[in-house]
Parts: structure tokens; sequence; C-alpha cells
């Protein structure tokens, strides 16, 4: 069923409707709700890198083995708190809404693509890295499947990392896995196990439908229930299963 359907099937019953907890109402004894969510303040490392600093350490050691093989390891994107995931989410809403003329449901299924719900992204907890090669010249998006394959200006690079990132670590979340569900396939986007492991396992325990209750951003009426349980399925537990 297409998650677009399954919004309307049960918009009537809201948010607020009287379902069992997603996740038990209790919390890991390591990060705090804040933290999971990306709404506290934590210690990052690296300029133009920011990541927690074991992960920073073990990405310095990747960056350099890529480029003693040719590869400069590029980092567009790592930590992102709740905030900045609001302004991503609310930026595409509007564009879809009001300049493509979509629905509400048909904008939050084009937004969850590609982008997290803000305070359900695993960029929240700076362990994870979206790279690039910063030798080939590209041009437009550099974040798009096609650049990593075949011909593509990235090929070289995902090659090596298929081949040494899990050395340092970092593993790839959104793989090609044709029967994976949620997020599509993103071959720049790696998470530093040792750490985003027991976050995760931290941040499963939450119950995330109370959580968005209390959150208030563009879209977020037209979540429902069972439009949450099904994100957190498909989108934030049907990765590589490695990282689980």
């Amino acid at each position: 069923m297409k998650r677009r359907t399954f919004i309307k099937n049960t918009a009537a019953s809201g948010m607020a409707c009287a379902l069992p907890p997603i996740f038990p109402n209790f919390y890991g004894p390591d990060y705090t709700t804040e933290e999971l969510m990306g709404k506290a303040e934590i210690e990052l490392f690296g300029e133009g890198i920011n990541l927690r600093e074991e992960a920073y350490t073990s990405f310095l050691e990747m960056k350099k083995a890529a480029y003693s093989d040719g590869f400069d390891i590029k980092m567009v994107s790592s930590f992102r708190d709740y905030y900045h995931q609001q302004r991503i989410w609310e930026r595409k809403y509007l564009k879809y809404t009001q300049e493509s003329g979509m629905s509400p449901f048909d904008a939050i299924e084009k937004i969850i693509e590609y982008s997290t719900i803000p305070g359900t992204s695993r960029h929240h907890w700076g362990t994870d890295i979206d790279i690039i090669d910063g030798f080939p010249q590209a041009s437009g998006d550099v974040l798009v499947p096609e650049k990593f394959g075949a011909g593509g200006p990235y090929e070289g690079l995902k090659l090596w990392l298929d081949e040494n990132s899990t050395k340092y670590g970092f593993y790839l979340v959104y793989t090609d896995n044709p029967r994976r569900r949620g997020f599509k396939y993103e071959p720049w986007h790696y998470s530093y196990a040792p750490i985003s492991i027991p976050m995760l396992t931290a941040y499963r325990k939450l119950n995330v439908l109370k959580l968005l209750q209390e959150e208030r951003f563009l879209g977020i009426e037209h979540f429902t229930a069972g439009f949450i349980k099904t994100y957190v399925q498909d989108n934030i537990l049907d990765i590589n299963p490695v990282l689980l």
C-alpha cells in the first residue's frame, strides 16, 4: 500500500488516536531524548567535519588512506541538529505544496524518499556522513546515485569505500537491496557503527509517536499514528542490517 493511501485511510483517527506505543516509553542509559532527537548540545570535532570524537578520529584515518589511493573524501554533510532538519523539511514541503502544487500527502511522500522527519534523522547523532570525492569535476546536485555508479565521477571512490570503509567502522546505511523499503538508495551515506548502533538501540526505546505529537512544523498536522508506525518500520529500521 502506498504511503499516501495509508495516510489518507487513517486521517480520521489523527495522531492522538489510542494505539499502543510504537516503542516502549523508556529510555537508554547513555543518551537523552534531546540528544537522540538532535536538540542537545553535543561536543563535535573537526572544522567542517563535525563528528563525535571517536567517529572523527576514524574518519580522518579513512580519509588519509583514501587520499593515498587517489581519492579525496570530501564531507558534504555530517551533524545536523533538529532545527537544521526542520528547515530542510519545511523548505521541501513549501516547494512541493506551493511551487509544484502537490497535495500535503503527496508532498510528505516525496520528501521522505530522501529526507527525514525532524527529530528522526541519523544525522542528529554526530555519527553519520554524506561524502563525495573532491577530485573529479561534477555539476549539479552531487548527491544522486548515478554519480556513484558506472561512469559517474564518484565511481572510483564508491568502489574504494566498498572495499575499505568497514575497516574504519563506517557502513553504508541505505543500501541498494531491492527488498529494502523506506529511504531510497544513498551511496553517499555512511555511519560510524561503534557509536550509531547503540544510539539506534536507545532511539528504538523512544515513543516516537508521542514525541512527534509535541512538535510543530509544516505538514505535521497530516501525520497519523499509522503513518508514523510505518515510517519507523520502513525508514528508520529497514536499513543495512549490520547497523541494527
